[in-house]
Parts: C-alpha cells; structure tokens; sequence
C-alpha cells in the first residue's frame, strides 16, 4: 500500500513541475484590463509583435493586443506594469511576459489565418456580437450550397469595415492576423 501511495504522490509531483515549466502562451480571445503603462499603434496588425515588444521591456509584465474596429483605424499594444486577470473579450489577444503568440488553428475556426482566392462572393458585416469572432461569415457559407470555405476579415484588415469572402474552392491556409477562415465539408 505504501508503495502505490509514493507513485500516486511521484506522478501528481511530476505533473505540477511539467505544469509550472512548461511555456506560457497568448490567449487568444482575451483581454486583461488595467495596469496600462504604455500604448502603441501596431501597423502591421499582429499580436506577435506586441508580444515581442513586451518581451524587449523590463517594465513590462502583461499585454493586450486589442485588433482594429469600427471606432479605430489601427491595432492597438498596450504594456502593463502588473498581471491583471485575464477577461474573455473577442477584441484582443493578451499574454504575459515570456509567453509567445499561439492561435489555434485546428477544428472547424482558423485563427489568424486566410484562404486567399477563390471567392465568388464578398460582403461587409455589421459590427455585432456573432460578426467579432466570424459567426456570421461561417454561417453564411453553411447556408449556401455553392460555398465550400470562407474567410472573415476584422474591420481595418480588407477595409474600414468586417468583410466576409465566400469561397467555392478551398485554397490552403496561410498565416494572416486579423483573418479567421473555415472550411465547409
């Protein structure tokens, strides 16, 4: 008995040291407000590079990376001097120092990601809940036989506004932020 008890106690050690070393990644879809000590616009529109500029600053602690919308023209990276807890926020993509930018990509939605080409129909959507996280550019698709992918582009990335592209031809995945694609089987 004692010697299933210290393997019980061994492998729940092992698991919380593999937990704690292992690397922090960004969250995506999340923000952490507060403990704001510095803004930028980011031009190229990529999380990765606010990650990286927290990385260069030994101030920093925590980021948000908030994408364009229908009120700002531009990305926004904010450094924070504290770790405030992260808020699930369709806006943003946060982290905190150290951790790298890893979006998902599997399953049915492909963050960050556009199947350029392809489209036989393109619209604006208006800006609501189901528009931020491409709901209704994937619907869309699923409601017309002729669609086989599609991507949702977030305002400010093919336009002032969020543009969906429907697609009757599945092109390969290329990294894109801003850009969320599916594909329709």
């Amino acid at each position: 008995m004692p010697r299933n008890l210290f393997r019980a106690c061994l492998t729940a050690l092992v698991m919380l040291l593999v937990a704690a070393v292992a690397p922090a990644q960004a969250q995506t879809n999340f923000d952490r407000p507060g403990g704001d000590y510095s803004r930028s616009v980011s031009l190229s529109g990529d999380p990765a590079e606010c990650a990286l500029i927290c990385e260069r600053d030994k101030k920093c602690r925590a980021w948000s990376f908030n994408y364009p919308s229908d009120n700002s023209e531009n990305a926004v990276c904010w450094l924070k001097d504290k770790v405030p807890p992260r808020v699930e926020s369709y806006c943003c993509v946060s982290g905190v120092r150290g951790a790298g930018v890893i979006e998902p990509r599997t399953g049915p939605v492909e963050t960050s990601t556009d199947r350029f080409g392809g489209d036989y129909r393109s619209f604006e959507i208006k800006n609501d809940d189901k528009a931020e996280h491409g709901d209704a550019c994937r619907d869309a698709c699923q409601g017309d036989n002729k669609c086989r992918a599609w991507t949702f582009a977030r305002p400010g990335y093919a336009g002032k506004n969020a543009r969906c592209f429907l697609k009757n031809d599945i092109k390969p995945p290329r990294r894109k932020p801003g850009f969320i694609s599916g594909v329709v089987r």
